[in-house]
């Protein structure tokens, strides 16, 4: 995030919040929004079984989830962070929306899909 050298330990061994409250306030806002967008995206990948041993993985309970919360960020940021940091988020956030239908026994129509209610009906 920033070449900032890491917090050093408070003098009593426990973490220096104010060293890490600084470090915090220097990171500019888009750079915060694409970083949760990327860990919702990864998580949303994971719980689709899309990673390696992945049906091990695959909880499409919780993969609706993240990609529901992931579509309302990038959606209500998009303006906020502009279209070059937005276009491949909402690229991702579509992916992960078809890879949702593809993965499940009985897909939602399209509209009624995680997200859908945020990015509109998306077809493959």
């Amino acid at each position: 995030m920033t070449d900032a050298t890491p917090p050093q330990p408070a003098p009593d061994g426990g973490p220096d919040f104010d060293s890490m409250t600084r470090d915090i306030a220097d990171v500019p806002a888009v750079e915060v929004i694409t970083t949760v967008a990327v860990h919702l995206m990864s998580s949303a990948a994971v719980n689709l079984g899309l990673a390696e041993e992945g049906e091990q993985h695959k909880d499409l309970d919780e993969a609706r989830k993240l990609i529901h919360a992931l579509a309302g960020l990038v959606t209500a940021a998009a303006t906020e962070v502009g279209n070059y940091h937005a276009a491949p988020l909402r690229d991702g956030l579509k992916s992960l929306q078809l890879a949702f239908r593809e993965a499940s026994v009985v897909p939602d129509e399209p509209g009624q899909g995680p997200g859908e209610k945020f990015t509109g009906p998306v077809y493959g």
